[in-house]
């Protein structure tokens, strides 16, 4: 039985998910659907370019929600029904997974950064403001956004494995999964690196010609 709930949360997180809020708060709020335009990426920084900052923060807040929630979930109440951290790390993966392949929507999903400090968020704080701070330093000097996501998500499985006790304590599946989330980050900012290799990359701040 305790298999079963195992099942049932991870795919109760990948079905949570799988809700493009992108596209779902641009409907509500009477907007264009963010893969018809821009970069047609169903994420908070395509719909910025919608020109209403506040369906943005919107979708940025909900797309963190979504992977923080499983998490958090699994962690203040599994523990009964056997659900463990290791469970709660496969969730959070799930969740991810969920955003980038939407059953929902085509499994056409985003990047997926939101959603990742989501589930660092609901892993631990502190693990999540290291990796946000990472992102931030990167920022600040390089001034690309794609650049300081994937670095950013590089380290941190190895801020969660040389964390002495900050984030989880157990290894195996849990840094398996932030490792695997990572890469998948990386593997979805292909083009980015692409354009970043090329010196054609925006940087953050920079005026359009």
């Amino acid at each position: 039985m305790a298999w079963l709930m195992q099942v049932g949360a991870v795919l109760a997180a990948y079905l949570v998910g799988s809700l493009s809020f992108a596209v779902i708060v641009s409907q509500v709020m009477g907007l264009n659907d963010p893969r018809s335009y821009g970069s047609k990426n169903p994420g908070a920084t395509n719909v910025l370019r919608s020109g209403s900052k506040k369906a943005a923060i919107l979708t940025l807040l909900l797309d963190a929600f979504k992977g923080w929630l499983p998490v958090a979930l699994v962690l203040a109440y599994g523990q009964p029904y056997g659900l463990g951290k290791s469970v709660a790390a496969l969730a959070g993966l799930a969740a991810f997974l969920g955003h980038l392949c939407p059953v929902f929507f085509g499994f056409k999903g985003g990047k997926g950064v939101a959603t990742a400090v989501g589930v660092l968020v609901g892993v631990n704080a502190w693990l999540a403001l290291a990796t946000v701070g990472t992102f931030a330093i990167v920022v600040y000097f390089s001034r690309y956004v794609s650049l300081a996501s994937m670095v950013a998500a590089v380290f941190a499985p190895v801020f969660y494995l040389f964390g002495d006790g900050v984030a989880w304590q157990a290894a195996g599946a849990e840094v398996l999964c932030l490792a695997v989330m990572a890469l998948l980050l990386v593997w979805r900012h292909r083009e980015n690196i692409n354009r970043l290799l090329a010196g054609t990359e925006s940087k953050l701040g920079a005026k359009k010609a």
